[in-house]
């Protein structure tokens, strides 16, 4: 018998259907064909024949960074790489980044907005060691791990030029992080070669992934996106890389970037984007050769950027503006790129309305997926491994 029956909604915006719930698990989708009568013990919510979709998957978050729901912080710091690398340094302490607090705060927001899993760049340097990533995981579990977490150690303060990175990456990827992460392996740290060489010597041993910052563009960054490439083939990776940013993959055109697109083909290498760049992206292209996109917040209100609530739906709808997507299959697309494509992207092998997948739903009023991007409806409710964590906009736990 199952424990919750999710009643009179509509996957994808096609028939209501009543959703059954074992536990953690969606096991079954039988037509609604009425009023559901509880048995003993079972819970029966009443979708009121909502549009019904999977959770949203953010591919691309810091939750260590955030000050939401703290006192204003101006911005500072020079409009670089650098120099926002150098302000954040400079001024993490004083504003308690990072803390359990400030990462369990950005993860319910996560949740109000229907994230249901995430991939989170956690910082690890010199003075924060790991640090972060604990205060991150103990922030999780606060919330009983409503929102699944994959974690990258990410050296935001460069890897080869800061000696002793290279250890802490190897102790978090041997502590249990997911990934390893890299940042601008000539534009940081002017030695792409002994990066490279030095994260993928990681990843090897440890049995764990790359997930790489590139936002060196124009030739610098294709370089660097052949030296990745060759890597991961070398390495035996494919599937275990992404690039986060790469803006240079946009600023090419013409055969230098078919080069690249077969290069991240044959290498298995995903991508990641936060669409704050004007270069649109060869994005069905991409999807016709299997490589993975996946929409992220990036930091939310953090030293970096003063911007962002933690809605994937609204990086969903930005990215749809960028590329000029108008017709109802590209809408239906980039919905998907927000949901049940970004499986993999979180280390899952499915993630959908369907029996087998972890119970993540999410209800919006709106006629349809296309009408959803469009309008960015409040969610409704919002159910993360079988549990109800939001109702009508507000988190529950």
């Amino acid at each position: 018998m199952p424990s919750m029956i999710l009643s009179n909604v509509r996957p994808w915006g096609g028939p209501a259907v009543d959703l059954e719930i074992d536990g953690a698990l969606l096991t079954a989708l039988r037509p609604h064909e009425g009023p559901v009568s509880p048995a003993s013990g079972q819970e029966v919510i009443d979708g009121g024949g909502l549009l019904a979709l999977p959770g949203f998957i953010n591919t691309h978050a810091h939750v260590d960074k955030s000050w939401w729901h703290r006192p204003w912080v101006s911005y500072g710091g020079e409009r670089t790489t650098q120099g926002r690398i150098a302000h954040e340094r400079l001024e993490r302490d004083q504003h308690g980044i990072p803390s359990v607090l400030g990462a369990r705060t950005v993860l319910q927001e996560f949740l109000r907005h229907g994230t249901t899993a995430a991939r989170s760049h956690v910082d690890v340097d010199l003075g924060v060691g790991l640090e972060g990533i604990r205060m991150v995981r103990e922030a999780s579990a606060e919330l009983d791990d409503a929102v699944e977490l994959t974690l990258v150690a990410f050296p935001q303060d460069g890897v080869i030029r800061r000696p002793g990175v290279l250890e802490l990456l190897d102790r978090a990827a041997a502590e249990g992080a997911d990934y390893i992460g890299g940042l601008d392996p000539a534009g940081i740290d002017m030695d792409p070669v002994a990066q490279l060489d030095g994260l993928f010597r990681i990843a090897v041993d440890r049995g764990v992934g790359i997930d790489i910052h590139l936002h060196d563009g124009q030739n610098l960054g294709a370089f660097q996106y052949d030296l990745i490439i060759a890597r991961t083939i070398e390495a035996g990776l494919q599937g275990r890389v992404n690039i986060s940013h790469g803006f240079a993959l946009g600023d090419t055109q013409g055969t230098r970037q078919r080069d690249l697109l077969d290069g991240l083909q044959e290498a298995g290498i995903s991508w990641t984007t936060v669409t704050p760049r004007p270069s649109p992206l060869p994005w069905e292209d991409m999807l016709r050769r299997g490589i993975g996109i996946g929409f992220g917040t990036d930091g939310i209100r953090d030293l970096w950027n003063p911007y962002g609530d933690g809605d994937i739906l609204r990086i969903a709808l930005d990215f749809a503006k960028q590329h000029g997507v108008r017709t109802d299959e590209e809408m239906h697309d980039v919905v998907e790129l927000a949901t049940k494509r970004a499986a993999s992207f979180v280390g899952r092998g499915l993630h959908d309305l369907l029996p087998g997948a972890r119970a993540d739903v999410v209800l919006l009023d709106a006629e349809n997926v296309q009408d959803a991007l469009t309008r960015v409806p409040r969610r409704e409710l919002v159910l993360a491994g079988g549990r109800v964590t939001t109702r009508h906009g507000e988190v529950r736990l």
